[in-house]
């Protein structure tokens, strides 16, 4: 099938862009890998689409005082292989691995990703886990919001229609900090039945901290705060029972790709997985 019919316009300034979405029913347009085949479908049908693509700020990464920021335009290829992302998040470059295929990765965008907010998706959990922070402009000026309060049920965000995600910071976490990701999906390239991610702080043979996030278990990612208080203190050895009843309170969705029971099943052997590779390379250990 063939979209329905739309004006197209391709700002080339955050401005511009914010003046053309200031219509009944506008769409912003980047890497396009989810929009457009709805739109071949005809499940959504907007009436403009705006074309963010020729707004050059959107597509940096760049050093901040105190972290780094990556712009939405950032595909997510470009984010695998940045090196001020693989030196200062590491996990970045793990996660990206399993995003769809190599087509997907090479079009698609972060801001796509994160305004899209699948469950099972790799970046709205990548946020997550490193507290990013989230920027938004729009025409009554900018802000930026956690993710606690940007993602609140699955492909809901807090962005309103005259709005554009124009990017995320993420703080930086101490030196030698482990990270870790994991997922389990039906076939490479599949949105995750169950994602996980994982940071560690080592201190001796002693955990000093730990974060804990996941995709697929809930409406939105999921921090594992019980298991992160656990953590500080404890050994490798202690993960395995830290993790063991992880999931037991939360609800997951049951669809054709599996049922809620088993996506509880694999978190803790998930939790145990990338807790235990991040801890193995905390301070360079690996």
């Amino acid at each position: 099938m063939k979209p329905a019919p739309f004006e197209y316009l391709r700002p080339g300034t955050l401005e511009e862009a914010l003046v053309a979405l200031d219509h009944d029913d506008a769409k912003i347009i980047a890497g396009g890998q989810t929009l457009v085949p709805m739109m071949n479908f005809r499940l959504v049908a907007p009436e403009r689409l705006v074309d963010i693509n020729g707004i050059a700020e959107l597509s940096r990464i760049n050093e901040t005082e105190g972290g780094i920021r990556i712009g939405a335009l950032v595909r997510h290829a470009q984010a695998a292989r940045d090196p001020l992302l693989k030196n200062a998040f590491p996990v970045v470059a793990d996660a990206m691995r399993h995003v769809a295929h190599l087509a997907v990765r090479n079009r698609g965008t972060i801001g796509g990703s994160l305004c899209h907010a699948d469950p099972s998706a790799e970046w709205p959990l990548l946020i997550s886990l490193l507290d990013g922070g989230i920027e938004i402009a729009g025409g009554s000026g900018t802000r930026t919001c956690t993710p606690g309060e940007f993602f609140f049920a699955p492909l809901m965000t807090d962005l309103a229609d005259d709005e554009v995600l124009t990017g995320v910071v993420l703080p930086r976490l101490p030196a030698g900090t482990g990270m870790a990701f994991d997922e389990i999906a039906q076939r490479a390239g599949d949105f995750a039945v169950v994602a996980c991610g994982a940071t560690v702080e080592m201190g001796g043979d002693r955990i000093v901290s730990a974060r804990l996030a996941f995709g697929g278990l809930s409406d939105v990612p999921v921090r594992m705060a019980d298991v992160e208080q656990a953590m500080a203190g404890a050994t490798v050895a202690d993960i395995a029972g830290a993790v063991a009843g992880c999931a037991d309170g939360l609800e997951p969705n049951e669809d054709m790709h599996a049922a809620a029971d088993y996506r509880r099943s694999l978190a803790p052997v998930l939790a145990r997985r990338v807790l235990t590779a991040a801890a193995g390379r905390a301070g360079g250990r690996e």
